[in-house]
C-alpha cells in the first residue's frame, strides 16, 4: 500500500481567494493598501506570518507587531476559511482512483493544523486523509524534512512506498530532504516554474496524477541498475504528463528567477 502526502494550499485546494482577502482585510485595518491579487498569490505557502511580513514589505511598512497581526489574521481567516476556496479540478476523481488502488492519503502543510482540518471539513474532504499535519503539529515546518516524515509516520506509511505532491520550491525541497519522490503541480502559487525546481514529475491536471504516482512507485520497485521496460520509457517519459510534447521538442528552460 502506498502513502500519498499532499501539500494543501495551491496543491489540493485553491485557497488563494480567502487567504488574500484575509491579508487585505488585515492590511486595511492598519491603513495600508491592498496587495493586488496576482502579487499576493505568490506570498502563499510559507504560513500566515510570512504572508503578513511580506505583505507589509510590499506596503512599505516594517514588520513590527507581527504576533498581533497574526492573531488578527487567524481569527478572521478561521471564519472565512472556505468562503471561496475550492479543490482544484479533478482532485476528488484522482483520490477516488488512487484509493481504488489501495493508496492512503495525508496532508502536510505549513497552515496551522486546526485551520487545515476546518478547511478540509468545510469542503467535505477531511475524511479522506489518514493524517492532516500543520506547521504546529511537530514543532517544525516545511522545508524541514521531519514535517513530512512525521506526517508519513502518523499516516502509518513507509518511506519506500511514499510520494509527495506539492506546488512549490518549499515542497520540492522538503521531499528531497526526506528522500521521498515528489510530483509537482504547475498551477500552484510559486513564481518560479516548478519544472525548474527539479521535481520527479510535473502534472498540469489531477487526471494525470494516478499515472505519475504509478510511474514513481514502479521506479522505486526497480532493482538498482535495472531499467524500466522500453515501452513505458518511450510512452511515459516526459516529466510534464499530459501537458507538453516530448522532451526533445521542448525549448531550453530559461535560467531560474532570482530568489
Amino acid at each position: 500500500m502506498a502513502t500519498i502526502i499532499f501539500d494543501l494550499d495551491g496543491t489540493l485546494v485553491d485557497t488563494a481567494p480567502d487567504l488574500i482577502d484575509t491579508l487585505n482585510v488585515i492590511l486595511g485595518r492598519e491603513g495600508l493598501p491592498a496587495v493586488p491579487y496576482d502579487e499576493a498569490r505568490a506570498l502563499i505557502g510559507h504560513g500566515a506570518r510570512s504572508m503578513i511580513e511580506r505583505g507589509l514589505a510590499i506596503a512599505g511598512r516594517p514588520a513590527g507587531d507581527i504576533e498581533r497581526l497574526f492573531g488578527d489574521f487567524v481569527a478572521y481567516y478561521a471564519d472565512h476559511v472556505a468562503d471561496r476556496s475550492r479543490p482544484f479540478p479533478g482532485v476528488e476523481a484522482a483520490l477516488d482512483t488512487l484509493a481504488g488502488r489501495g493508496c492512503t492519503f495525508a496532508v502536510c502543510t505549513n497552515k496551522l493544523e486546526w485551520l487545515s482540518v476546518r478547511l478540509l471539513n468545510s469542503l467535505k474532504l477531511a475524511g479522506r486523509f489518514a493524517a492532516i499535519c500543520g506547521q504546529d503539529t511537530f514543532g517544525v515546518q516545511k522545508p524541514h524534512p521531519e514535517a513530512l516524515l512525521g506526517t508519513l509516520r502518523r499516516a502509518g506509511g513507509s518511506l519506500e512506498r511514499a510520494v509527495m505532491v506539492g506546488d512549490s520550491q518549499t515542497d520540492i525541497a522538503t521531499a528531497k530532504a526526506a528522500l521521498m519522490p515528489v510530483v509537482a503541480v504547475d498551477f500552484g502559487y510559486t513564481h518560479i516554474p516548478v519544472a525548474q525546481l527539479g521535481p520527479d514529475k510535473v502534472i498540469s491536471h489531477y487526471s494525470h496524477l494516478p499515472e505519475a504516482i504509478e510511474m514513481l512507485l514502479e521506479t522505486r520497485r526497480q532493482p538498482m541498475g535495472t531499467a524500466a521496460p522500453s515501452s513505458t520509457a518511450s510512452e511515459l517519459r516526459p516529466d510534464r504528463l499530459g501537458s507538453t510534447p516530448p522532451a526533445a521538442s521542448l525549448p531550453a528552460l530559461a535560467p531560474p528567477a532570482p530568489a
